[in-house]
This record gives structure tokens, C-alpha cells and sequence, in this order.
């Protein structure tokens, strides 16, 4: 039995590192981050699924996402990728680092092709961002 749930467990991770693969160009890696390809999403969770006859993967708890290609690290409760959307929604405690610039929030959304995040806090709480900004060359 425990063979069937482990061979599962990697069956659902292949499909998900496959659908997560599809959304991402390639470009210049972060240093010190682990890739399999390039352009490719690293995804850690307690639990995944992945929906082939919907397109949605979903992990939950104590999710890590590692984004190379756009330079993105990203913690959060729950994380669900519509692949048909490329759309990927984070939430519980969202913590995102994209270019040494951050952000925390309750939900955030990535939208892919757009390359933008809008995050929404918890009830009366506020969004926080961090960015840094240099100063121009003389």
C-alpha cells in the first residue's frame, strides 16, 4: 500500500512540475536556486493535487514557491495554479520576493501573462510592500 500512495504522490508532482513548466519563459536564473529546466517553477507543499479535466493544481500547507525565471520566491498557506487562466492564487500569509522587492498580504494574485500581482489584505489589516529603489548613476 505504501508503494501505491508513494508511486501516486510522484505521479501527482510529475503532472504538477509538467502543468507548472508550461506557464514560464525562459531567462537568467537566481543564484543558489535549484531548476530541472529552465523556465521551470519548483513547488513545495504538504499536499498537491492536480486536476487534469479542470487545469487547477492545488497545494496546501506550508507552501514554497521558487519562480527563476522572474525571480520570484513566494511562501503562503495555500497556493492554486488555473493553468487555462495562467492565473496562480496564493493565500494564508502570503509572503512574495520578487528582485529583492516584497510583499505580504492575506490573498495574492499572479497573473502570468501579465506579470503582475494584486494582493488583498485580511478584513481591517493593510497589504505591505517593501521596494527598493536606487538611486540614479551621475
Amino acid at each position: 500500500m505504501t508503494f501505491l500512495l508513494s508511486s501516486y504522490g510522484r505521479w501527482i508532482g510529475l503532472i504538477s512540475a509538467m502543468m507548472l513548466n508550461a506557464i514560464v519563459l525562459s531567462s537568467p536564473q537566481i543564484s543558489g536556486a535549484q531548476s530541472t529546466a529552465p523556465g521551470s517553477i519548483t513547488l513545495k507543499s504538504d499536499i498537491q493535487e492536480s486536476n487534469a479535466k479542470t487545469g487547477i493544481i492545488t497545494a496546501r500547507g506550508n507552501v514554497q514557491i521558487n519562480y527563476p525565471a522572474r525571480q520570484i520566491q513566494a511562501t503562503a498557506a495555500q497556493a492554486q495554479y488555473y493553468s487555462r487562466e495562467r492565473r496562480l492564487i496564493l493565500t494564508g500569509d502570503v509572503y512574495v520576493i520578487q528582485e529583492g522587492n516584497s510583499m505580504r498580504a492575506e490573498e495574492m494574485t499572479y497573473l502570468v501573462d501579465e506579470g503582475r500581482f494584486i494582493a488583498t489584505p485580511e478584513g481591517d489589516r493593510q497589504v505591505e510592500s517593501t521596494y527598493i529603489i536606487t538611486e540614479p548613476e551621475e
